[in-house]
């Protein structure tokens, strides 16, 4: 098999994989995640159940790669902390301008993961498997901000009387998922309302006042 030959056959797998998380994703959400089976999914996506079974394993390792590849936008192996958008925004030289580009990089995370993560959170409840994967993904939340939290300190003082641990906490809370589609679901924000509001609520909680 030449070059061309394993790129084309490369391409072609990862088409099918994407059709197969597609497909899953859409009767996740219409269905709920306990009600969608493997055949349904297969189904779907117009596969064979094997194929599926084969290529996923089962269906929680399935959610965890919607969930991971929605978080990243892409289907490259890059840890969070090391992808270029997180990257720039720890490298941001002003404390502000880190701030921002937080705000901005959550709202385009949780455009793309926010179907995702009411399917993980409904599912949670009755399975605990689901549960162990919403509770991996908000400790990888935490680490992520930790280490945000901790370039911020480094480049000037924080809001009087902040530590860096409950300057962590409040970041949480304001760029929480779930703040996120509150604002936007249920009381009718755009997305970028909300991130400018989340821009300036971080700043003026977490730096002092000028």
């Amino acid at each position: 098999m030449n070059a061309s030959e394993t790129t084309s056959r490369a391409d072609k797998t990862r088409a099918n994989r994407r059709r197969m998380r597609t497909a899953a994703l859409g009767l996740f959400t219409a269905r709920g995640y306990a009600a969608t089976s493997m055949q349904a999914i297969a189904d779907e996506a117009g596969v064979a159940v094997q194929t599926l079974y084969f290529t996923f394993r089962t269906k929680r390792a399935l959610l965890s790669e919607i969930l991971d590849t929605a978080v990243a936008g892409d289907e490259e192996p890059v840890p969070t902390l090391e992808r270029p958008r997180v990257r720039a925004a720890i490298s941001e030289a002003g404390q502000r301008e880190q701030l921002r580009e937080q705000a901005r990089l959550a709202r385009e995370i949780y455009r793309r993961v926010a179907p995702v993560l009411q399917v993980v959170a409904s599912a949670a409840s009755a399975d605990p498997e689901i549960a162990d994967l919403w509770e991996t993904n908000n400790t990888q939340r935490a680490i992520v901000m930790e280490q945000l939290i901790t370039a911020l300190a480094a480049k000037g003082p924080l809001h009087d009387g902040l530590d860096p641990a409950m300057a962590t906490d409040i970041a949480l809370a304001l760029l929480s998922p779930e703040m996120y589609q509150y604002l936007t679901e249920r009381r009718g924000w755009s997305p970028s309302r909300w991130e400018q509001w989340t821009a300036d609520a971080l700043t003026t909680q977490l730096l002092p006042t000028q």
